[in-house]
């Protein structure tokens, strides 16, 4: 038993030297950026690449499926690429996958850029601009002399002095980036100036992208052997026997994920508000207040990192107050309509980019409007309808109140009344056991008058 033992820590021992010999102990890491682009993405690539910094990972790999997404998200994950040591590989896999808007700023960026076949990337106009005119072509086939192309497929710059500093910005930031690995600068700025797009095999060909593989397998074998450059000098990679080893994210990630959700955001927001207004109408109630609270600065984080359109955030607050202001003050409608047609209006440019994966829904926004507002006018009908109701209580339920005289008195003597004992006050004789009838109240004495027989 002790022999076997001795056997099995030597093969061990000697799997170990082997993969250190193999690999030079180093690992590659795999990040898979899915979907829209945002802050969780972005929080996500640059933690992660410090995870690998920390390990001395050979490389990170971002396997990439991208519509685009948010600028300022796009260049925090760009920031994080081009000031890490690690060589930072994006691969736009598998077959069928896209680098599109901000996905081909990224690929751009990355020390390699690689892509599987029946790929493509590009679509790079920022997204707001998409259809504006002086985006399309060239009327009569003239080139424009702002951005220097000719021919009849030339677009000409923006008219709208707006528009077309965005435009150069972009295409000055993928013509830089161009410029740093060594790829074509020109396709990049017919990719933001004219949303041109390539499939890989054409990518490869205009010197886009770096090589083409059909899997993580095929990529190590082609990545073998090439050097990059980094901020702390030039490295030849040695992938072709490391170990992938993939990173997902943890779950302040995925906390994150998920209130930036415009959607998500949008509904703690709504629940802050009316978490707070209910603890306002009903102090000490704790438990609507602190969820409130909650909910609101979760939204407010959120928002935070959102474009967020501020005109649209105050047409909801004005909304969400009318309502509640019809509520308690009911105008027949007019406070309540008002309040729901800001509030529909400002739901809708609340977020204030067309980045796909960045809107409100528009169902949730009109259910919400609907069921909101039915809610508040239900409860002014009950308000209504309470205050329509008899006076069950306090001074003026005691007028018109039947009573009894406990003993004969003609001035002051004490009566009955709704089962409790008072003084009462006359101006006629009252004999013990007449019926009364409460007329007025000085204080604690109530004025009876003897009830009028019925003939």
């Amino acid at each position: 038993m002790r022999l076997f033992n001795v056997l099995l820590w030597l093969c061990l021992l000697l799997a170990s030297v082997a993969a250190l010999a193999g690999d030079g102990g180093r690992i590659g890491l795999v990040l898979q950026i899915r979907g829209a682009i945002g802050p969780a993405t972005a929080d996500y690539v640059a933690r992660s690449l410090e995870t690998a910094e920390n390990e001395d990972a050979e490389l990170v790999i971002l396997q990439m499926d991208t519509p685009g997404g948010l600028d300022t998200s796009m260049r925090d994950i760009i920031k994080s690429i081009t000031t890490t040591s690690v060589p930072v590989v994006t691969f736009v896999a598998p077959s069928g996958s896209r680098a599109a808007s901000a996905g081909t700023y990224i690929l751009y960026a990355s020390h390699v850029a690689a892509m599987a076949p029946g790929t493509n990337l590009g679509a790079a106009t920022p997204v707001q601009l998409g259809g504006l005119p002086g985006i399309g072509g060239t009327p009569e086939g003239k080139g424009s002399e702002e951005d220097g192309s000719e021919g009849k497929d030339a677009i000409p710059a923006p008219k709208d002095a707006k528009t077309r500093k965005l435009v150069n910005d972009a295409v000055a930031y993928i013509r830089s980036l161009a410029s740093m690995r060594g790829r074509n600068a020109d396709w990049g700025e017919r990719a933001v100036r004219e949303g041109a797009s390539l499939p890989a095999e054409e990518a490869l060909k205009e010197g886009v992208i770096d090589l083409m593989a059909s899997d993580l397998g095929e990529l190590k074998q082609r990545l073998d052997g090439r050097k990059v450059s980094t901020p702390k000098g030039e490295r030849r990679l040695a992938t072709a026997d490391i170990p992938l080893e993939s990173l997902e994210p943890d779950w302040r990630n995925g906390l994150l994920s998920i209130i930036s959700n415009p959607n998500v955001a949008y509904v703690l927001m709504l629940l802050g508000i009316y978490g707070l207004i209910y603890e306002f109408a009903n102090p000490g109630a704790i438990l609507p207040g602190t969820a409130g609270f909650v909910s609101l600065m979760l939204a407010l984080y959120a928002f935070q990192l959102l474009p967020v359109n501020y005109a649209g955030l105050a047409l909801i607050l004005l909304g969400a107050a009318l309502m509640v202001a019809e509520a308690f003050a009911p105008s027949f409608g007019a406070l309540g309509m008002g309040g729901g047609l800001a509030f529909v209006i400002g739901s809708l440019i609340l977020i204030d980019t067309e980045a796909p994966g960045f809107g409100i829904s528009l169902p949730l926004i009109l259910g919400l409007a609907l069921s909101t507002g039915l809610l508040l006018f239900m409860v002014a009908g009950l308000a209504l309808k309470a205050r329509r109701r008899p006076v069950v209580t306090g001074r003026e339920e005691l007028i018109g109140a039947p009573g009894r005289a406990l003993e004969d008195f003609d001035a002051e003597g004490h009566v009955r009344v709704h089962g409790e004992l008072w003084v009462g006050r006359t101006h006629a004789p009252v004999t013990k056991g007449q019926p009364l009838i409460v007329t007025g109240r000085d204080g604690l004495v109530l004025l009876v008058t003897p009830e009028k027989r019925r003939d």
